[in-house]
């Protein structure tokens, strides 16, 4: 275990929150907020040095904090930053905003409103995905009627352009988890996965619903085989990616982090929250935020601790796994070779 926390190399520690990180086609991303500010560094190394940052200044006031913040993605032509921003702010409104640069980051077109409704993300949960390709997908937790339900936009030009509001999923209990962020994942072929914690019965279990074609979503499907009744929201939505090999999904219930492959069997890796998965070849890699600070979970060992702080965000590449968490209101990025 020590072994692990000594080869882990910070590179570079900023002042702001809720990290968050892209890549696409050589280029890596890094973004996080503080206050009504964005900042967006870029990286040729895979995120072994950045270069200077840019900021975007917010009109309002930007949600930030429990996985509230800036969301990135790239494709080949463009990168997306969005944030959900309103006037007052504090989940009394809210719309996510879109700011997207074609030119790595150095300079930004004005913002956009994706969501039709105005108001309707003030909860101020979302995820957001690209490819290579230009097939986008925001997805965020939408309150335009009684209850909470899951809403998404889809641009397949770069984001130079998007769709009207679709509905993904509505409970029929209701509501889905009122305080737990979706994540979405697009495949390089165009398929299109949305992970949410659902709020059925009294049970509050992590599902995905899929699209071809970003209009339609098929039935959401329940990850793993436990369940956890709830009465109340645990603020913590995990993370699904979808790989050569098939779909990822790592979520908590309880005080357990679990990954499944596809759906069915889990696998329960530690204990702890936050937990964010990667890929490179057939070999994941996990990261959350567990007592002891940061933690990485690979096949071939035991839960590492990376360092103090929580809200991880991780990229895994051929070479190495990057991860950057916050800690008392700073950024720290880190590599651990593989």
């Amino acid at each position: 275990m020590l072994v692990l926390m000594l080869l882990v190399a910070t590179v570079h520690g900023w002042t702001g929150t809720q990290p968050q990180l892209a890549a696409s086609l050589g280029y890596t991303y890094l973004t996080f907020g503080q206050g009504s500010t964005i900042t967006v560094l870029g990286s040729t190394d895979q995120g072994v040095t950045f270069g200077a940052p840019s900021e975007i200044q917010v009109a309002g006031k930007m949600a930030l904090g429990m996985r509230r913040g800036p969301r990135i993605a790239a494709s080949r032509d463009a990168v997306i930053v969005t944030a959900v921003v309103g006037a007052r702010g504090g989940g009394a409104d809210g719309d996510v905003v879109l700011y997207r640069s074609v030119d790595r980051g150095r300079s930004w077109a004005p913002a956009t409103v994706i969501n039709d409704v105005p108001g309707s993300a003030r909860e101020g949960l979302h995820g957001m995905a690209a490819n290579p390709g230009g097939l986008m997908v925001v997805t965020w937790l939408d309150l335009r009627q009684k209850g909470t339900r899951l809403y998404a936009a889809v641009s397949r030009d770069h984001g130079a352009t998007w769709s009207p509001d679709v509905l993904v999923y509505e409970s029929s209990s209701g509501s889905v988890c009122e305080c737990c962020h979706p994540s979405v994942d697009v495949s390089d072929d165009g398929g299109i996965a949305v992970m949410f914690r659902n709020s059925l019965e009294g049970n509050r279990d992590m599902y995905v619903t899929r699209s071809r074609d970003g209009r339609t979503f098929e039935p959401a499907v329940k990850l793993g085989i436990g369940t956890w009744p709830l009465q109340g929201c645990p603020m913590d939505g995990g993370a699904v990616l979808l790989s050569a090999n098939g779909m990822l999904a790592t979520w908590r219930r309880e005080d357990g982090v679990f990954l499944t492959m596809g759906t069915g069997a889990e696998q329960r890796l530690g204990t702890g929250r936050d937990s964010v998965v990667g890929v490179a070849g057939a070999s994941p890699d996990v990261a959350w935020s567990g007592a002891e600070g940061v933690v990485l979970w690979r096949p071939e060992g035991t839960p590492t601790p990376l360092g103090p702080g929580r809200f991880p965000s991780l990229l895994s590449f051929e070479q190495h796994t990057l991860v950057a968490w916050e800690d008392q209101g700073r950024v720290h990025v880190g590599t651990v070779p593989r």
